[in-house]
């Protein structure tokens, strides 16, 4: 049995940003478990199956809506800045743990695509604060199969600082290269909190920033993690994850390769490789939240969590 809820928050902008979060009754969860989406689709729908199976699993699963995605509010598919957007997910996913019930059990980041992105600047900018990540083929960098050309992308990044919403960049459908089952795609265009316009120029600027930083900064990730990517993945660059795998400084990294399977390992691959995908992410939580050490740890470094929240 699990508890579905649903509430909004206002940022710093004043903005309403959607959230919700998946529980187990009548036990207390194994541990804390903080979403974050990737680029253009949502939480609540897209994303059911997955925080079901981890809520199934024993752990408590906590989710938001960027602005300008899914049910939150601002212009769809747009990011003005992806600091504000980061700063949006650590004020709140670190308000919840900071409340009462939530205080001594241990925390874990899961970020898919974009969202990946995300969760290593949540790290980069709080390693003490989370206790392991889960990546699920991060957009560390882009793969080339969905770049535009150089001089289209010079000529882009021009234009974004004086037509920055407008929708105008080129690509593939990125639902047709993710997905692999076409009844999942389907389910996704059918989604109206899905965003499926071109990108928008400063949307588009922006993520190709933070990929450049991150695919710079690999070295830098410290928090315990496990990179999960498709071989036939033609959104991120899977050799990048296996380049995050070899270069972090984390002491405890695991690096998992599927074959044959595509970008959405979370929600659009077959049942069986959905099986397997999920066995490993679920073992490797339930390895870290069952080791008696890693939660003395994880509440000896979060004893002082309130001083850690000052900017």
């Amino acid at each position: 049995m699990l508890t579905y809820e649903e509430d909004f928050v206002l940022n710093s902008r004043d903005m309403k940003l959607f959230t919700c979060v998946w529980k187990p009754v009548e036990k207390e969860p194994k541990a804390l478990i903080f979403f974050c989406h990737g680029y253009a689709v949502e939480s609540s729908i897209t994303m059911n199956s997955t925080a079901t199976r981890l809520a199934k699993a024993g752990f408590a699963v906590y989710a938001m809506d960027y602005e300008g995605h899914g049910k939150s509010e601002g212009l769809d598919g747009y990011i003005s800045n992806f600091d504000d957007l980061v700063d949006d997910v650590s004020i709140h996913y670190s308000t919840i743990c900071e409340k009462e019930e939530n205080k001594g059990k241990m925390r874990f980041l899961l970020g898919e695509s974009m969202g990946g992105a995300v969760v290593l600047l949540l790290a980069r900018n709080k390693p003490d604060f989370w206790d392991g990540a889960v990546l699920v083929a991060p957009m560390c960098k882009l793969a080339e199969e969905i770049k535009p050309h150089p001089v289209v992308t010079s000529i882009l990044t021009k234009l974004a600082w004086f037509i920055p919403t407008w929708k105008i960049v080129p690509g593939n459908d990125i639902i047709d290269i993710a997905i692999r089952e076409p009844h999942i795609r389907n389910q996704v265009r059918e989604n109206k909190y899905c965003y499926k316009g071109r990108p928008r120029l400063k949307t588009a600027y922006e993520l190709l920033m933070v990929s450049l930083d991150l695919e710079k900064n690999l070295h830098q990730v410290s928090i315990p993690f496990i990179v999960l990517h498709g071989e036939d993945d033609k959104v991120t660059d899977k050799s990048i994850s296996k380049m995050l795998y070899e270069l972090a400084s984390s002491s405890d990294k695991t690096f998992k390769l599927y074959p044959n399977m595509w970008h959405a390992l979370l929600y659009g691959e077959t049942p069986e490789n959905s099986e397997i995908v999920f066995g490993d992410i679920i073992n490797w939580l339930e390895k870290r939240a069952s080791d008696s050490n890693g939660r003395l740890e994880s509440e000896l470094k979060h004893k002082h969590d309130g001083c850690l929240m000052q900017k």
